[in-house]
This record gives structure tokens, C-alpha cells and sequence, in this order.
């Protein structure tokens, strides 16, 4: 029997239409272009303002522009696994509400939550169910309506976060191609640094969270920071070198786009020149499991088959790692 490799197939996206540029949030909060792009390298991010709405609206959004792009019967899908923080509620999974809005008749599904490092973990599950045999079309979905859990009289994290979910088509192939290798980790350390505290079981919602402003994220960003740079940068490092991978034989870096100043920690640890990272976080923001899908979304156009991309991200937790992909179809077809 041939060893089954699981491949990406197709890519789907949704940004909201609402643009808050940095322009308008400094009217709201204490801060200027400058001093956002100097940090964070941020001009825009995405807003789903209409109320009502949550991650799924923008997941489904996601799911049918897959379905279409790629000529898939939904009926067809598996599985859908979720990477989001910022479901719709805690009761059902916000993966469960996109199924039943897409038509995935016949597809069980799954929110995983690993912060910013979703998206990597959630494929990872995915490839290996593709991979095992048992499974034959996958979709993956990550993005987060981060505007919801954001204080917006934080002038340190408000012009970091913005709204977007990507999804993409895993399915099987016997071609060398596709999810290759991975290294991903966690440590628990990160929970005085980056959290949300009040909402769940631990700390359910009370005046007194409410009061303490307990339901807004909360992050210790220089913390972050140097725990994000080397994180990434390590792990990247060790999939080059356990792949036989470099400068030369890369064909594409694709960061979680959190900071461009980490961005380009993670290329200069590779050698990789910044034309070959992609990026995009200047006009989306950190859509948390968002970025990744939707940098893939951004760049289909230029990937071709057998492009070699290494991925990696860093989350709350903290959670990170990195992987090795060999891109499965030219994306300009």
C-alpha cells in the first residue's frame, strides 16, 4: 500500500468589511500611526461590527468560498475542526454551528482552542487523520473575532488584534507532497502573561468581573515578546535542520503575524530575505488562529506545487511550534 500524505487542496477567507486604520483608533485611545508601526508594523485591521454576528458568521463565510473555489460537495466533508478562541459561546462549539450553516451533512466536528497557535495544531490533528486512511476530505478552519475580548482604553493591545478566519481543503495523495513534519509544544508558563480571566469555570461572569474588567484579554507584552522570538525562531531552526532544509532550498517562510519586528526575527534566524516571508499583517492585524489561513488565502496566487514552506506561530499558554509543508497545486490555476 502507498504511504498516503495529506495535502491542501484549496483555500478560503473572510475579513470583515469594516477597516478601523489606525487614523480612527487614534481618536479612541492614546496612540498614532507612528508609534503602531514602528511596534507592531500594523496600518489596519478588520472589524466584524455588526451586532449579533460571532466567529462562525465569518468561518461559514469561509467554509462555502472553500466548498466553491474547489468544487466540493459539502456532503463529502469528514470533519471540520475549529482552531478559534473567541467561540460563539461556550455551549455549542462554534465548530458545530458552522456545519449546520455550510451543509457538512456528513462531518463530525471539533473547536480546539491553542490561542494564536491554533491553526497549526488543528492541521496537524487533520493531516494525521487524512494520513491514517480513515478519512478523505477534511476542512480546517481558524480565526477569531478578537474585537469582542478587546479593551479598547488599552493603548498597548487595542491596535494589535483584528477579526478573520481562513479554511482550507486537506485531502489525501500519494504524490510526495503535502503536511510533512512538525514540532509543536507547550508549557503553561504563559498564564500570567497573556489570558483572559473572567468567563470561564474557574472565574464565571460576576460583577466583580465585570468591574475588574475581567472579560477583556490581557497580555504583558514585552514577555510575550521575547518568549514569541525565541520560541518561533527555535523551532523553525529545528525544522530546517531535521529536513534538510535552508536559505536555498526554502521556498516560503509564512509566520503567525503577530509583531513584525518577531517576523523578522524568524526570517534573520533562517536567512531568509523578507520577500520571501509572507505578510500581511500590516492590513489584517493578528487575527489569533486567523493569520496563518489567512496569509495562505492572500498568496494562493503565487504558491506553486512543490514550493517548501515552513510555518510557525506562538500563543497564549503559552503554546508554539512550527512545520514543514511542500505545497500541493499551483495556486494560480
Amino acid at each position: 500500500m502507498e504511504k498516503i500524505n495529506a495535502v491542501i487542496t484549496g483555500v478560503g477567507g473572510y475579513v470583515p468589511e469594516y477597516v478601523l486604520n489606525n487614523e480612527e483608533l487614534s481618536r479612541m485611545v492614546d496612540t498614532n500611526d507612528e508609534w503602531i508601526m514602528t511596534r507592531i508594523g500594523i496600518k489596519e485591521r478588520r472589524i466584524l461590527n455588526e451586532e449579533g454576528l460571532g466567529t462562525s458568521y465569518m468561518a461559514r463565510k469561509a467554509v462555502k468560498q472553500l466548498l466553491e473555489k474547489t468544487g466540493t460537495d459539502p456532503e463529502e466533508i469528514e470533519c471540520l475542526i475549529m482552531a478559534t478562541t473567541t467561540p460563539d459561546m461556550p455551549i455549542p462549539s462554534t465548530a458545530s454551528i458552522v456545519v449546520g450553516r455550510t451543509g457538512l451533512k456528513n462531518a463530525f466536528c471539533v473547536d480546539l482552542n491553542a490561542a494564536c497557535c491554533g491553526f497549526l495544531y488543528a492541521m496537524d490533528m487533520g493531516a494525521s487523520m487524512i494520513q491514517s486512511g480513515r478519512y478523505k476530505k477534511i476542512i480546517v478552519c481558524g480565526g477569531d473575532k478578537l474585537s469582542s475580548i478587546v479593551d479598547y482604553n488599552d493603548r498597548a493591545t487595542c491596535p494589535i488584534f483584528g477579526d478573520g478566519v481562513g479554511a482550507v481543503l486537506v485531502e489525501g495523495t500519494t504524490e510526495d507532497l503535502g503536511w510533512k513534519d512538525s514540532y509543536l509544544r507547550a508549557d503553561g508558563k504563559g498564564l500570567p502573561y497573556l489570558c483572559l480571566k473572567g468567563g470561564g469555570s474557574a472565574c464565571p461572569a460576576s460583577y466583580f468581573t465585570i468591574d475588574h474588567n475581567m472579560h477583556k484579554i490581557h497580555q504583558e507584552g514585552r514577555t510575550v515578546y521575547k518568549y514569541a522570538v525565541t520560541s518561533m525562531s527555535d523551532s523553525c531552526a529545528l525544522i530546517a535542520e531535521r529536513n534538510n532544509l535552508n536559505k536555498d532550498n526554502i521556498t516560503w517562510v509564512l509566520p503567525h503575524q503577530a509583531n513584525v519586528r518577531i517576523i523578522e526575527a524568524v526570517a534573520n534566524r533562517l536567512e531568509m530575505p523578507m520577500d520571501k516571508v509572507m505578510l500581511n499583517i500590516q492590513r489584517y492585524g493578528n487575527t489569533s488562529a486567523g493569520t496563518i489561513p489567512l496569509a495562505l488565502w492572500d498568496y494562493e496566487k503565487q504558491l506553486r506545487k512543490g514550493d517548501n514552506i515552513i510555518l510557525t506561530a506562538f500563543g497564549g499558554g503559552f503554546t508554539w511550534g512550527a512545520a514543514y509543508m511542500k505545497w500541493g497545486y499551483d495556486g494560480n490555476k
